[in-house]
């Protein structure tokens, strides 16, 4: 959690948001964070001056869009390489679990979606964005901070939203030794 106001508010508060906060439960403890705010590793601080909002609402989205697409191209890479079955048995079952370099709450949320529908047809292929993702994105244009990952993270979701978009129908004619397929939709 991330808490705005005056300090002296925050520290009257702070019984009461150390219980509000998640707390560490059994995660190891961050390395080389002794001597530091000891709230931050229980799941709350306080920010300075309008930082809290940013933090949760566009960075923290921002991330997260760019970590959901990075396992999905993954899975995808999978879904085409491997047999259906043992991709899907790999993403839901075994990743999750076996404590590699990726191991996130948001794999185990993939990990049980796919373990309760192999194919995820009961999902939209469109991906909405709340506008906090566009947030981090024009933080990023204004300080002139590269963020290609997340800035391709959002537009990719701009594009699931687009059944045949012209951009892509646009590149068809175009693609030199390629089959070119017309959509009778488009005709």
């Amino acid at each position: 959690m991330m808490i705005g106001g005056d300090k002296d508010v925050v520290q009257r508060h702070d019984p009461i948001l150390s219980v509000l906060a998640p707390g560490r439960g059994d995660i190891p403890a961050t390395p080389n964070r002794e001597g530091r705010d000891t709230r931050v590793e229980n799941g709350y601080m306080h920010g300075v001056g309008g930082f809290g909002a940013f933090r949760e609402d566009g960075a923290y989205n921002g991330i997260e869009y760019g970590l959901m697409q990075a396992y999905a191209e993954g899975f995808d890479i999978l879904k085409h390489s491997c047999p259906r079955h043992s991709a899907t048995i790999w993403i839901s079952q075994i990743l999750p679990r076996s404590g590699g370099v990726v191991s996130s709450w948001l794999l185990d949320l993939t990990a049980g979606a796919l373990a309760g529908n192999s194919t995820l047809d009961k999902y939209s292929v469109e991906v909405a964005d709340s506008g906090k993702g566009h947030w981090t994105i024009e933080a990023a244009i204004k300080e002139a901070v590269p963020a290609q990952v997340l800035s391709a993270a959002l537009y990719s979701r701009f594009r699931s939203r687009e059944e045949n978009s012209f951009a892509t129908v646009c590149c068809r004619p175009c693609a030199s030794g390629s089959a070119v397929t017309r959509n009778s939709r488009r005709d």
